[in-house]
């Protein structure tokens, strides 16, 4: 059977910007080997699979080429542009079902909001491995429920890292956020995440990671709502408000390709 597939550029309003996601529209349960290898073909930092249930809810699960992921911004984001945009699905909200719980997709004006769980930071020590694996040694560092976060001083420190990826395999998390203060007006803050474990050597925007970046950000500056920039050779802009146990991600998507697949 033939399954209707997208890829939509996500976080961004420009073709081939932000974080493409391929949108893969199931008609029923499929095998999680053969996303598995969909999302391997697709080669896209996360490929996302949908499946209607009731009325306006949709099952979600998200596949980047080597793993299953508990949750991801920008593949959710592209699969609420698809909806909209690409299927005509009426209603101005959609519910996921997901292994990170029920998450809601909004129209608000130009931009789509998510409705995303506060992944809390605690403090942890600066190891030598992740030194080696940055390549710098970070102000501070904290673990939230899957990733790595790291604070440095200057956004020039951020945008000129290259780090050891094959070291960073050793740390045992999904990925590194690495974050920074905005050296530009427009912004707030800006982040590049790493996730050499889960076949993502660096993404080109993070929708999840914004769920650390937002109470992270929002304790230091002193405000909920904020603007992100995810300083990738890409580069993304995230918009967050941070709600308590609740974050809202903001942003835009674009349609660049559609298909079919045939096996």
């Amino acid at each position: 059977m033939k399954h209707a597939i997208y890829v939509v550029d996500a976080f961004t309003d420009c073709p081939y910007s932000g974080n493409p996601a391929a949108v893969c529209l199931l008609d029923q349960e499929a095998e999680s080997d053969w996303m598995q290898s969909i999302a391997a073909e697709m080669n896209l930092s996360d490929s996302a699979f949908l499946l209607p249930g009731n009325p306006g809810e949709w099952s979600l699960r998200w596949f980047t080429p080597k793993v299953e992921v508990d949750l991801c911004g920008h593949a959710t984001l592209a699969s609420a542009h698809v909806l909209w945009r690409e299927l005509g699905v009426e209603g101005k909200q959609l519910l996921f079902h997901t292994r990170s719980g029920q998450l809601a997709a909004t129209r608000e004006a130009e931009v789509i909001a998510l409705d995303f769980p506060t992944d809390n930071l605690a403090s942890i020590p600066i190891s030598e491995l992740l030194i080696e694996s940055l390549g710098i040694e970070p102000e501070t560092a904290y673990k939230g429920r899957e990733d790595i976060l790291v604070a440095l001083k200057h956004a020039d420190e951020l945008r000129c890292l290259k780090p050891d990826l094959a070291r960073m395999m050793s740390l045992k998390c999904r990925g590194v956020i690495v974050t920074a203060p905005s050296d530009r007006s427009a912004y707030d803050f800006i982040s590049r995440f790493f996730g050499p474990r889960i076949g993502i050597p660096e993404d080109p925007v993070t929708g999840s990671a914004h769920c650390s970046l937002a109470p992270f950000w929002a304790e230091r500056l002193g405000k909920a709502t904020m603007r992100g920039f995810q300083a990738s050779s890409r580069g993304g802009v995230v918009n967050v408000q941070h709600l308590g146990e609740r974050v809202k991600l903001l942003g835009q998507a674009v349609t660049t390709l559609s298909g079919k697949l045939h096996a």
